[in-house]
């Protein structure tokens, strides 16, 4: 007994060990893996995996889909709050704003120096009275209470004896940037006995012709040069979109230049272009270089009537390339190559460059680098040609996207103007999200149904008052669709001001300029940020997802 009590002993302790050294293998093996997982593991690019990107980039609202929602589209100026101004390298320009305390100022400026009140009852108001501006910049202030009055000019006289054209730029309190825009309207004015001014009548937007200054058309095609037989009677003279030229050789070979190769971002979706776009921008940044930038871009079928890709449109149909000058380093890439062919030609000593084959090569290890040029070539097949690639892993905490940057193209804003500015920047406005959504039942259940007329004018009777103006911002083809809502409210869609960007508009002839004199067609992402722009103006904006239906924004169970 005793003999076989020695025996299972030392077999019951082995058995122990052995258990005990699998357990321990296993968690070493799970330690092991958990590490190299935790090293490679790089998270999904939050812009592609979301709708709108920018909103739950900076609001840290997470979407676990990849539906793209392309009915809402931001950019630099609406998102201020995050940046802060010093982020930005340029600095809004000092502007007065006319406020009651500065008419009150003009007004004893006017008592000190005495004015006689001189009128004539029966003839033609004096327009150029400083009495009548200031009544006219009273009333502005108490009628458009949304907007924000810079500058005026002298009035000028109207059409009749009691009418004045007035001038004067202004901009929208609820527009983050610092752009001016212009409006000109005509006033009717009465003279009392005691020759006091008062306002009898006001026209609407634009229609002060006779305070609309004539100017002469400064070139902004592609090489700076201007087409005068297609140039409007008027225009924004405060767009500046010429491409810059880098100058001399001296003043190239200085430069240090970050040039990316075009890769598989070509013709994707603009939120996917934009999120490469600023990646590079930020790297450049980053590198303190100049980054070498193709205005040509191919816009994707998903905004194309066609439904098809198309390519050759050019950066400043969409966006303000006047300002992105102004706070980044860039430089066209035909000028670019232009004076970088100019140099080797005439030099013995090329320019130096180098080649980088794969965006694993971090900015972090090209930050030392004192080449001329860094060329990041993009030939790999998709998705590792994508130029995002290069500001994803450890590169996101030394890269920043400069959102600042970006603004919308002026020429579309103007056009978002006139738009607010002919309803008087009084309105309300309601987002109905239709297409591909409404269609898809498995995803969208009830959209369809809680976007039908019947269903939009229950809802929105206890949201919008009767009779007020109502701008509908849809992807919804058919005009007629909303009818039912014009028996109780004035209903304007973006098809009823197609004469903004028609064949007579200022935007048509300024696009052509930029086109070597071919029209621009308006297509749909640029029929998107207007419909965008113009809903973030309205006074009361309800929203399809949490107003109009239940169903989530981004498919079932996504709430």
């Amino acid at each position: 007994m005793k003999q076989d009590s020695n025996l299972t002993e030392p077999i019951g302790q082995n058995l122990i060990k052995v258990i005990s050294n699998v357990c321990f293998s296993v968690f070493v093996f799970a330690v092991l893996i958990f590490t190299v997982i935790a090293i490679t593991y790089q998270p999904p690019d939050p812009w592609l995996e979301s709708s709108p990107a920018l909103t739950k980039l900076f609001t840290q609202y997470h979407n676990a889909t990849f539906q793209n929602d392309n009915s809402v589209l931001k950019t630099g100026e609406d998102l201020p709050e995050v940046f802060g101004t010093a982020e930005s390298p340029a600095n809004p320009p000092a502007a007065v704003q006319i406020t009651e305390a500065v008419i009150e100022e003009k007004e004893e400026r006017m008592t000190n120096m005495s004015l006689e009140s001189k009128c004539d009852l029966s003839g033609p108001v004096n327009c150029s009275d400083p009495r009548v501006l200031i009544l006219i910049e009273r009333f502005n202030l108490r009628f458009f209470k949304a907007i924000v009055f810079l500058e005026y000019q002298t009035p000028v006289n109207g059409s009749a004896p009691n009418e004045c054209d007035v001038s004067w730029r202004f901009r929208n309190k609820k527009e983050k940037s610092w752009r001016k825009y212009r409006d000109f309207r005509r006033f009717r004015i009465g003279v009392g006995e005691n020759c006091t001014y008062r306002i009898t009548g006001a026209n609407g937007w634009h229609s002060g012709v006779n305070a609309r200054r004539q100017r002469s058309r400064v070139g902004a095609s592609r090489n700076g040069g201007g087409i005068g037989k297609i140039a409007p009677p008027v225009r924004d003279e405060e767009i500046n979109d010429t491409i810059p030229a880098l100058g001399s050789e001296t003043a190239f070979r200085k430069g240090k230049y970050l040039y990316y190769s075009r890769g598989g971002d070509y013709c994707k979706g603009m939120n996917h272009f934009l999120w490469s776009f600023l990646c590079g921008l930020g790297e450049a940044q980053y590198l303190n270089r100049t980054f070498v930038m193709d205005l040509s871009m191919c816009l994707a079928a998903t905004y194309n009537p066609s439904n098809k890709d198309e390519e050759g449109k050019d950066f400043r149909y969409y966006f303000d390339f006047e300002h992105l000058k102004e706070v980044a380093s860039i430089v066209e890439e035909v000028e670019f190559l232009k004076d970088w062919k100019k140099w080797d030609h005439s030099h013995k000593k090329k320019v130096p460059i180098r080649k980088v084959a794969t965006y694993k090569v971090t900015p972090m290890q090209l930050k030392k680098d004192r080449s001329t040029i860094i060329l990041r070539q993009f030939d790999a097949p998709e998705p590792e040609n994508y130029w995002y690639r290069v500001c994803e892993g450890q590169a996101a905490k030394y890269i920043q996207r400069p959102w600042h940057a970006l603004w919308k193209s002026k020429r579309l804003m103007n056009i978002v103007t006139a738009i607010s500015g002919r309803m008087d920047w009084d309105f309300d406005a309601v987002h109905v999200v239709r297409g591909e959504k409404a269609q898809n039942k498995k995803l969208w259940p009830h959209l369809d149904s809680d976007t039908t007329p019947d269903a939009l004018l229950a809802k929105l009777r206890g949201m919008v008052h009767p009779w007020r103006n109502l701008y509908i911002a849809t992807n919804e083809p058919f005009y007629n669709y909303f009818d039912k809502l014009r028996s109780q409210y004035k209903v304007h869609l973006l098809d009823d001001y197609s004469e903004l960007w028609g064949t007579t508009s200022e935007w048509y002839n300024e696009t052509r300029l930029l086109n070597s004199g071919h029209p621009v067609e308006f297509d749909g992402y640029m029929r998107v940020a207007v419909d965008t722009e113009v809903l973030y103006r309205a006074k009361t904006r309800v929203e399809t997802f949490y107003n109009l239906t239940k169903d989530c924004k981004d498919g079932i169970n996504t709430c």
